[in-house]
């Protein structure tokens, strides 16, 4: 089947990104009919959406950039640290009404499926145990999944929107052992690109066998996020809070963080709730509490010097001159 010339239209996969419902009259399909193997379901009349839903590559940024640009949340962290997990308990507490942050009231998604397909496999169903969602692939591309939300101010009522990166941990160990490396292109798209940066530890993997290799990636990772970072905030997380690990493991890796990145700050979070909490009520430890820290983070702004004019008439401040 032909393909749409427009790089941002994905015709029969989703609606036409003019808004035809009948791609037949648009004037960009190639040679303006239908290809032989679009069937008459894909011509419906029905009206698509543009977007499936599914977690945002860099051809979907113009639905939430329209409006503003979003504020881009850099997950970063190596292989089976709980990155997704992440992810995918914050969607779930949020779907409960059990994180909401202060002042802020959820207000939609564009890629809802794409928070499903993390989400899905921590829900309960009869006969099968929530479990953890499946690792994010190292597949080729040169951007991460972004997964999309919307906040609405309590106070202002403008609408906030926040992309977070889901990629994989092995492009983040490539990109720290050389940042112009093929296999870490996506996660140098987030190192450029990140407003703030979420550094994740699993303290599982800290405690394990395999617990040297883990914070040789985790002190690799810290270090050449410290040298591309410039000013912007970041968060050490400790993963699986509730597993205890040594304090000197502990000491080297916060001290690796605080090394590259002074100001960090430190949360700790657990999908596994404090003892004696009500299972219906169960928020995990931390989850809300790092949330807020994501949904409050914003660019510096930029102070203007005040403009040099003897005239207060707003036409002729700028441009004036004094002869």
């Amino acid at each position: 089947m032909e393909k749409c010339a427009r790089p941002t239209c994905f015709v029969p996969d989703t609606g036409c990104d003019l808004g035809h419902t009948d791609i037949s009259k648009c004037p960009i399909w190639p040679g303006g009919s239908v290809a032989d193997d679009v069937t008459d379901d894909d011509l419906s009349g029905e009206m698509l959406m543009p977007w499936s839903g599914s977690a945002f590559g860099l051809a979907d940024l113009g639905f939430v950039s329209g409006r503003g640009k979003p504020i881009v949340i850099g997950v970063v962290g190596p292989q089976n640290a709980g990155k997704t997990t992440l992810l995918a308990a914050w969607y779930l507490l949020i779907g409960r009404g059990l994180a909401i942050p202060e002042r802020r009231l959820f207000a939609g998604s564009y890629t809802l499926s794409g928070w499903e397909a993390a989400a899905g496999a921590m829900r309960w169903t009869p006969g099968q145990p929530p479990r953890f969602p499946p690792h994010t692939t190292s597949r080729g591309g040169r951007a991460p999944g972004l997964l999309h939300l919307t906040f609405r101010d309590e106070e202002s009522g403008a609408l906030l929107d926040y992309l977070f990166t889901d990629a994989p941990g092995e492009w983040f160990q490539r990109w720290a052992i050389n940042t112009d490396s093929a296999e870490g292109a996506g996660a140098r798209w987030v190192s450029d690109h990140a407003d703030a940066f979420m550094i994740v530890a699993d303290r599982e993997a800290l405690a394990g066998e395999a617990m040297g290799s883990a914070r040789g990636s985790l002190q690799l990772i810290a270090r050449r996020l410290g040298a591309e970072r410039g000013r912007r905030p970041v968060a050490l997380v400790w993963t699986k809070a509730d597993v205890e690990i040594a304090t000197e493991m502990e000491e080297a890796v916060r001290g690796a963080v605080s090394d590259a990145m002074p100001d960090a700050i430190e949360h700790s979070v657990s999908v596994v709730s404090a003892p004696g909490t009500d299972p219906l009520l169960n928020k995990g430890v931390g989850l809300t509490e790092l949330l807020q820290w994501a949904i409050d983070v914003r660019r510096p702004g930029v102070s203007l010097p005040p403009p040099a004019s003897a005239s207060a008439d707003p036409l002729f401040i700028y441009g004036s001159r004094k002869l």
